[in-house]
C-alpha cells in the first residue's frame, strides 16, 4: 500500500470508528509498520488543514480520533443534542484541577488541600466521566485514588497531561513554592491560590 492510500485508509477507519484508535491497532489492521502509520497520520492532519475541513485529527495519549472543529459545536448540538452544555461549578473545577495535577490523588488528600468535603464535586465529575478511579493506594485502609480521563483531555483540548499549563509559583515570605510543596507541609491552600490553578485548567 503506497503512502497516499495508507493515509486514505486511516481516514476511513477513524471516520467509521467514531472513537479513538491506537497506533498499534491501526498498524495491525493495515499490516503496516508503526512509523509508516505515524507518517500517514501526520499527512492526514496536514491534508485536513489544507482543505479547510470542518474535521480535525486529534491526539489523545497514544490514540487518534477524527473530531469536528470546536467552532461548529453549537450547530452540531442543535442536530444531535439540545440539552444544555455541562456546567461545572467552582468546586468541581477545583477538584478537577487537583486531580489533573496530582494523578492518583485520594479523596482525603483532595479534601485536605481544599479544606472542605469534595463528595458532591467528585460525584459530578465522575458522572461526566472527567475523572475515574485509578486503583487503591498501598497504604492503611487502602484508599481509592483518582485520575483524569481521556474525556477530560478531549474536552479541554490536551493531547496528554504533559500539555497542562505550568503550575503557578506562589510567593510566601520571599520563597517560591508550588502547591505540591504546600501540600507536603500540610498547609491549607487558600481560595485565591486554588483559583489560580482553576484558571490554568480553564485556559
Amino acid at each position: 500500500m503506497d503512502k497516499e492510500m495508507l493515509t486514505q485508509a486511516i481516514e476511513a477507519i477513524l471516520f467509521a470508528s467514531g472513537r479513538p484508535v491506537s497506533v498499534k491497532v491501526l498498524s495491525e489492521i493495515l499490516e503496516s509498520e508503526k512509523n509508516n502509520v505515524l507518517e500517514a497520520l501526520q499527512n492526514l492532519e496536514i491534508k485536513l488543514a489544507e482543505r479547510n475541513s470542518g474535521i480535525q485529527l486529534i491526539k489523545i495519549n497514544d490514540t487518534y480520533q477524527l473530531a469536528t472543529l470546536e467552532i461548529f459545536y453549537d450547530y452540531i448540538c442543535k442536530l444531535l443534542d439540545n440539552r444544555p452544555k455541562p456546567n461545572l461549578s467552582q468546586a468541581a473545577l477545583e477538584v478537577l484541577a487537583i486531580v489533573a495535577y496530582n494523578p492518583r490523588v485520594t479523596r482525603a488528600e483532595m479534601e485536605k488541600i481544599r479544606g472542605v468535603s469534595s463528595d458532591s464535586a467528585m460525584n459530578k465529575l465522575l458522572e461526566y466521566n472527567l475523572i475515574e478511579e485509578a486503583g487503591k493506594l498501598d497504604a492503611p485502609g487502602r484508599p481509592m485514588t483518582y485520575q483524569t480521563t481521556d474525556d477530560f483531555l478531549r474536552m479541554f483540548g490536551y493531547s496528554s497531561l504533559k500539555d497542562l499549563p505550568e503550575l503557578p509559583k506562589l510567593k510566601v515570605e520571599s520563597d517560591q513554592i508550588t502547591i505540591e510543596d504546600m501540600e507536603e507541609e500540610n498547609e491549607p491552600i487558600s481560595d485565591e491560590e486554588i483559583d489560580k490553578v482553576k484558571e490554568s485548567i480553564e485556559e
